[in-house]
């Protein structure tokens, strides 16, 4: 099989790195190299910020109406729409995502800009009703300037999108860092860039690893903002990157959320949507309902009927449509999730289910497992795996319920499932999460931001809200008077 070898988008310009370095990128279906990667140095990384920099200050984007930038936003929509399926096949076979899934998200993704391209004219100040005579004064709304954004490998046309389009409806221009684990598809993304009619410069896509492409970025002296996905651990450097240029950060990290099922839940729905919480993506998501707290009363029912779901789910090949789950991305993950397996049952917890490579595949698969543990002190249980690892907790009635929900150090999302309206809403009030769903989960939306708490970071993405948050006010003071400005030395 052929490797292929792609390029960074720099200033409207496909280019290699300045040294000529690359890196491989794997298929996880197969675990063997497919394509090659330039491996930005700090050079490259200043040339793309400098060429954001320009592209907004003095290129043509920054004489663009807000309505004109709007209008390349919807261009891009469509060719999202358009190029979804290309898209999509290119996703699965970098990231291992099932195609079903990339296939959808790429297409709905085009909604997200659909939405800021409306959003674009309609970022508007005030006048404010000042306490001093003859002044006029209002407030404007200014793009902040050039915005970093790092991507991770998973959701990354989504986690993309929700960087990419308020930032632009705002007017600001942007360097993207795609993952290091499976850059391919932003880097084809960057092909519709140009013929949605955005500037050279606008958009540049750098890749390579966290040093020196990432730390370069995020301290580059002339970003303005940093937004970025991905773990904690990556987040800390990022933070300190960002004491070197003042940025404003916003962090959008991992989770090991609660999937509350009470006993009057609908249980079949909630078993459902248990499953697809946790695996759907294969478990690789931030938002993975990777905690089940379920009610004692129902929970070995509960437990039943999940395993029973979790042990017909069909592994293989992410392209084949008849697969229902595909590998991990990274050989990484599958060590830290095996390591995390073995010390949750030193520690006394029992794997109900799957628990290990399936046989007869190649690649980076591994079963869905559920993992009934008997205190919450096990490390598994607050312990973020990234993969199809289902911990389990019982409870005995809401206020243990809450206590075991909110004993964690993550806080990004939760699922309630419950008949009881006065019982969700309390719930819904108590957890401390940034995204809730009730009866339902893993639902989006443009118009609904999301984000998290704790160490799952801060700062909100999507709504209407995210296009101020790429901006900053300017108050301007108006004197409407005509006489002459008192002396300021003489007594009134």
């Amino acid at each position: 099989m052929s490797i292929q070898t792609y390029d960074m988008l720099i200033d409207g310009a496909w280019v290699q790195a300045s040294d000529g370095a690359t890196f491989d990128s794997t298929d996880p279906s197969t675990s063997k190299v497919w394509a090659q990667i330039p491996e930005a140095t700090a050079a490259d990384v200043d040339r793309a910020v400098r060429a954001a920099e320009h592209a907004m200050r003095e290129g043509p984007w920054s004489e663009m109406t807000p309505t004109a930038r709007g209008k390349t936003l919807r261009k891009l929509s469509d060719l999202m729409a358009e190029h979804s399926e290309a898209l999509s096949r290119i996703e699965t076979r970098d990231t291992g995502k099932m195609f079903n899934e990339t296939r959808w998200q790429s297409t709905y993704i085009a909604e997200y800009y659909h939405f800021f391209a409306g959003a674009a004219d309609k970022i508007a100040g005030e006048t404010l009703p000042i306490d001093k005579p003859d002044m006029f004064v209002f407030t404007d709304r200014e793009p902040l300037g050039v915005v970093a954004a790092v991507i991770p490998w998973n959701s990354q046309m989504f986690l993309s999108a929700v960087k990419i389009a308020p930032a632009l409806a705002a007017g600001n221009a942007i360097v993207l860092k795609a993952s290091e684990h499976a850059s391919v598809p932003l880097l084809e993304f960057g092909k519709l860039v140009a013929e949605a009619g955005i500037p050279d410069g606008v958009v540049n896509i750098v890749t390579g690893h966290a040093d020196p492409c990432g730390k370069a970025l995020t301290s580059h002296p002339l970003v303005a903002r940093v937004a970025f996905t991905g773990g904690p651990v990556a987040a800390a450097h990022v933070i300190r990157n960002s004491a070197e240029n003042f940025a404003e950060v916003s962090l959008e990290l991992g989770g090991k959320s609660p999937f509350i099922v009470f006993e009057d839940a609908d249980l079949e729905s909630a078993v459902k949507g248990s499953v697809a919480g946790i695996f759907g993506a294969s478990g690789q998501s931030c938002v993975a309902g990777s905690r089940l707290i379920v009610q004692d009363t129902i929970a070995d029912e509960f437990l039943a009927r999940m395993t029973a779901i979790a042990e017909k789910i069909r592994i293989g090949d992410p392209q084949a449509d008849k697969t229902e789950m595909g590998p991990l991305c990274t050989a990484g993950q599958m060590t830290h999730i095996e390591a995390q397996i073995a010390k949750a049952r030193d520690e006394g917890a029992t794997v109900l289910t799957g628990g290990a490579r399936p046989d007869g595949l190649d690649g980076l698969y591994f079963q869905p497992t559920i993992i009934d543990c008997p205190r919450p002190d096990l490390t598994i249980v607050d312990t973020e795996l990234f993969g199809p690892v289902l911990s389990v907790l019982r409870f005995k009635d809401e206020a243990e319920a809450l206590a075991l929900t909110n004993d964690t150090k993550h806080g990004l999302a939760a699922g309630i499932f419950t008949k009881d309206s006065a019982r969700a809403l309390r719930m819904s009030r108590r957890v401390r999460a940034g995204i809730i769903w009730v009866n339902t989960y893993r639902a989006i939306s443009p118009v609904a931001a999301f984000g998290g708490e704790k160490t799952s970071g801060h700062g909100r993405e999507a709504g209407f809200q995210a296009v101020y948050d790429y901006t900053r006010p300017k108050t301007v003071w108006m004197n409407m008077s005509d006489d002459p400005i008192a002396n300021p030395f003489q007594p009134r």
